[in-house]
């Protein structure tokens, strides 16, 4: 069965970079970014988690941790760390999940059950669907999935932006429109009255009477 939003985020034990982790416990009390890609040494996946090491004091601010996973062994993850340092300049000291078995891969619905072969024979196209970045938030739940073909390098100022809205929305009874940015307008979500809107918000544009925008929540 396909992973959906507001599903419970497979919880599993696996070995990485940084030793055995129980991805639940590990997650803690705060949000998780599990980014995936589907073969070490593959250059568009080189140039991603470097980014992703450059980026991680950005996460951290928002309370959000970094792991990565492809379908390769820790071994391979720790002589790919220091082709990613060299081509990036950025350390990766997040955890890497080795998931030869593809166990975890296939728990996230990133291959199909029958998926089968040592990892070391199989390509990248073989894998190309372990592309995805999920977001993974404190309560376990899947909050966001976007998945890229191999040829496109992800965007994880986005990944920001997103990880940003939906921080701001769990804690707010609002939504951000297209394109929203931190500190932008903000609209108040349908479950909200108007005289509610008006008393936790102040005033709002009544331009459209289900699109009631007002100022960003402090």
């Amino acid at each position: 069965m396909a992973l959906r939003l507001g599903d419970t985020a497979p919880d599993f034990t696996a070995d990485t970079t940084e030793g055995e982790i129980r991805f639940h416990e590990w997650i803690g009390d705060g949000y998780a970014i599990l980014f995936s890609h589907p073969k070490d040494f593959t250059p568009v996946c080189t140039t991603e988690l470097g980014m992703m090491a450059g980026m991680m004091d950005e996460f951290a601010k928002r309370n959000a941790k970094i792991i990565g996973i492809s379908v390769d062994p820790v071994e391979d993850h720790m002589k790919w760390k220091s082709d990613i340092a060299s081509y990036t300049g950025n350390e990766v000291s997040y955890p890497m999940i080795g998931d030869p078995d593809m166990k975890v891969a296939k728990l996230y619905d990133m291959l199909p059950a029958e998926a089968s072969g040592d990892p070391a024979n199989r390509t990248p196209a073989d894998n190309q669907t372990v592309r995805t970045v999920f977001v993974i938030g404190p309560d376990k739940k899947v909050k966001l999935s976007l998945t890229y073909p191999m040829t496109t390098g992800r965007n994880f100022d986005e990944i920001l932006r997103a990880l940003d809205s939906i921080r701001l929305t769990a804690e707010h009874k609002v939504a951000t429109p297209a394109g929203w940015v931190q500190g932008g307008d903000v609209i108040v979500t349908g479950a909200v009255s108007d005289e509610e809107a008006t008393e936790k918000f102040g005033s709002f544009d009544k331009k459209l009477p289900y699109l009631r925008t007002v100022k960003q929540p402090g």
